[in-house]
C-alpha cells in the first residue's frame, strides 16, 4: 500500500522524500536499516495505519538517496532524523528503527523528544573485524551489476520475501553504491571499536522496547543481558525463531508488540 509522499530538505540541502500512511492516531516514525528504504515499512504501515499515522523516509545511500553517499556517520543520520521530524511538525509518539535504523532511533530518541522508542534488533556494538564480512562482502557482487541485470539479481537474492518486500529491496538497492555501505562502517570507526552505544544507553530514560531476533541477531548474548539490566524504562524481548529482519518474517508479532507497548506508554 503506497503512502502519501512529500519532499523535504535535509540540513545540508539534500532533497529527500517522506511518506505517510494513515491520518489519525499516535504518530509513528520509522527508520530503516542497511540495504532497505522507506518502502520496506509498507507492510507494517498497512497493518498500523488504520489506528496510527505512520511516517518513513530514506536514509543516505539508500532508495531515493542512493547517490548521496556521505556523510554516513551516526551523528549525521540523527540530524537527518531531526530534519524529518521538523518536516512532520508534530511530536513523535513512537520512534521505530531496525538494525542501523535502530541505532539511529536509540541515539535520536532523546534528541527529538520522542515519547517512546522501539528498536528491532538494533546494532548496539560492532566488533572490529566483523563489519566487512557481515555487511559489505555479500553485497559487493550484486552492486557491481547494472540496470536490469542488477534488478534481476535483487529479485533472485530476495526471492523468498513477500512481494511488497521484494519491490522495496529493488527500490533500496537498484542504484546503491557499495561505497554507501563501506562508508557506514568507515565513518563510524568500526575497526577502532567506536560503534558502541552502551554508554549512551546506560540509564536510558525514554520508554524503550528492544525486540531481539532469536536467530541470527546482531546483538550478542552478553549485550542482550546487559540491556535487560538498564532499568525500568527498558524492556527487552526475544522473538524465538526470528531472523534479523523481524518485521518481515514475524510481522504479526512485531505489530502486536508495538500496539501493546503503545498502550502501556500512552495509558495516561
Amino acid at each position: 500500500m503506497k503512502g502519501k509522499e512529500r519532499p523535504f530538505l535535509l540540513e545540508d540541502g539534500v532533497k529527500n522524500t517522506i511518506e505517510q500512511w494513515g491520518s489519525s492516531g499516535p504518530l509513528l516514525l520509522c527508520v530503516h536499516g542497511m540495504t532497505s528504504s522507506r518502502r520496506g515499512w509498507e507492510r507494517l504501515a498497512g497493518r498500523l495505519s488504520p489506528t496510527h499515522r505512520v511516517f518513513a523516509y530514506d536514509q543516505r545511500g539508500h532508495g531515493d538517496l542512493a547517490g548521496v553517499t556521505g556523510p554516513m556517520t551516526l551523528e549525521q543520520s540523527v540530524r537527518d532524523l531531526e530534519a524529518a521530524v521538523r518536516t512532520i511538525g508534530e511530536p513523535v509518539d513512537i520512534l521505530l528503527g531496525h538494525s542501523w535504523g535502530g541505532s539511529v532511533a536509540l541515539l535520536g530518541g532523546p534528541r527529538i523528544s520522542a515519547r517512546s522508542v522501539v528498536a528491532l534488533d538494533p546494532v548496539i556494538r560492532v566488533v572490529p573485524g566483523t563489519f566487512g564480512p557481515d555487511y559489505v562482502e555479500d553485497l559487493r557482487e550484486l552492486l557491481a551489476l547494472e540496470g536490469e541485470t542488477r534488478k534481476d539479481g535483487i529479485l533472485a537474492m530476495y526471492a523468498d520475501l513477500d512481494p511488497l518486500d521484494r519491490e522495496a529491496k529493488v527500490h533500496a538497492l537498484s542504484k546503491m553504491s557499495i561505497r554507501a555501505i563501506e562508508g557506514i562502517g568507515e565513518e563510524n570507526g568500526v575497526e577502532a571499536g567506536k560503534w558502541d552505544l552502551r554508554e549512551r544507553l546506560s540509564g536510558y530514560e525514554i520508554p524503550l522496547l528492544i525486540l531481539v531476533s532469536g536467530e541470527d541477531s546482531v546483538i550478542s548474548p552478553g549485550d542482550r543481558e546487559w540491556l535487560g539490566r538498564q532499568g525500568p524504562s527498558v524492556t527487552v524481548r526475544t522473538i524465538a525463531g526470528a531472523g534479523h529482519n523481524i518485521h518481515r518474517s514475524h510481522l504479526d508479532r512485531v505489530v502486536e508488540e508495538i500496539r501493546g507497548f503503545g498502550k502501556t506508554v500512552f495509558q495516561d
